[in-house]
């Protein structure tokens, strides 16, 4: 079975500026594959391109089957792509907006009761078919979205920052949703600037200013991971933070959240150092323990060159 989505040194360019930047990339049949990276990485970029509706300055990409530039009506009849701002019509009820994207996508008349009763249940969306798109909560509207996005049977779905702005629970809802999707061999390409997010894909691609910095699963990303992690739990935090900065074992260190993550060579011999100059300070340290790195650690490390680069004289 061929690959869903194949780049090749694929590159947009807004002038003076490198949107994406020589991207080549895989995205098997089926999985969950997302793009991560901050605002200004190239994700919602390289979205558009692999929908067809933004042509590239170079490079080439195959969705499909397809190419996306020659053929982009063939990929667009075969995807679904839901953007950060999906235009769902507030003045519509929530059948009426599955109605319309039917209509749009020319969903066969017999088959479309069908098609949105089966949506309408999957989204658990039935109880509020009647209700207006402008007064769902975020998560429904994005749940209404998805569905509309669903209402022609993509065998792709290009997803922009779905869960941008919803709360937990909902988030939790829509990416139950995704792998109901996966299930049935629907394969996912997906962008968020989530790093918790990330974990839940299959595979995943960090991009930072256009470029695909890694590629893999999550697991074989941070068995990657070439230093370790001391987690720290001191009080204040920023002071705490400033002090391990200094340390000649400290690579790099972060807050997350009411903790520390120090990255060192060797976590177990950073304790007692780390103990000494907190408590030298009158600092109060609650605990401290190695723990495996996440994934935004691993960002991290994969962008420490461009910021040293970045802070040189």
């Amino acid at each position: 079975m061929e690959n869903a989505v194949e780049t090749e040194e694929l590159t947009r360019t807004f002038g003076s500026l490198v949107a994406v930047d020589r991207l080549s990339l895989v995205v098997r049949r089926p999985e969950i594959f997302g793009l991560v990276g901050p605002d200004g990485s190239g994700k919602t970029t390289t979205l558009r391109m692999l929908a067809g509706i933004l042509a590239p300055s170079s490079g080439r990409a195959r969705v499909l089957g397809f190419d996306v530039v020659r053929q982009a009506e063939e990929v667009k009849a075969r995807i679904g792509y839901m953007p950060q701002r999906f235009s769902l019509y507030g003045d519509l009820t929530v059948q009426e907006n599955l109605a319309f994207f039917a209509e749009v996508f020319r969903v066969p008349a017999r088959e479309r009761e069908p098609r949105m009763a089966e949506l309408l249940e999957f989204a658990a969306l039935s109880p509020f078919r009647n209700r207006r798109a402008e007064y769902l909560s975020g998560g429904m509207k994005q749940k209404l979205a998805l569905a509309c996005t669903l209402i022609h049977r993509p065998q792709l779905l290009l997803l922009d920052e779905p869960t941008t702005g919803v709360d937990p629970v909902a988030r939790r809802d829509f990416w139950s949703i995704l792998y109901r999707l996966l299930g049935q061999g629907v394969t996912i390409l997906v962008s968020t600037p989530y790093m918790d997010e990330a974990e839940r894909c299959s595979r995943v691609g960090l991009l930072s200013l256009g470029r695909l910095l890694t590629a893999g699963t999550p697991q074989e990303l941070k068995a990657a991971y070439p230093h370790q992690v001391l987690e720290v739990r001191a009080s204040p935090v920023g002071e705490a933070l400033a002090l391990l900065r200094r340390l000649p074992q400290t690579i790099d260190t972060q807050i997350f959240g009411e903790s520390l993550h120090l990255v060192v060579q060797d976590a177990r011999a950073a304790q007692e150092p780390v103990r000494r100059i907190l408590e030298n300070a009158g600092l109060r340290v609650q605990s401290l323990r190695p723990i495996a790195p996440s994934m935004e650690d691993l960002f991290m490390a994969l962008l420490r060159p461009d910021r040293a680069k970045d802070q040189a004289p």
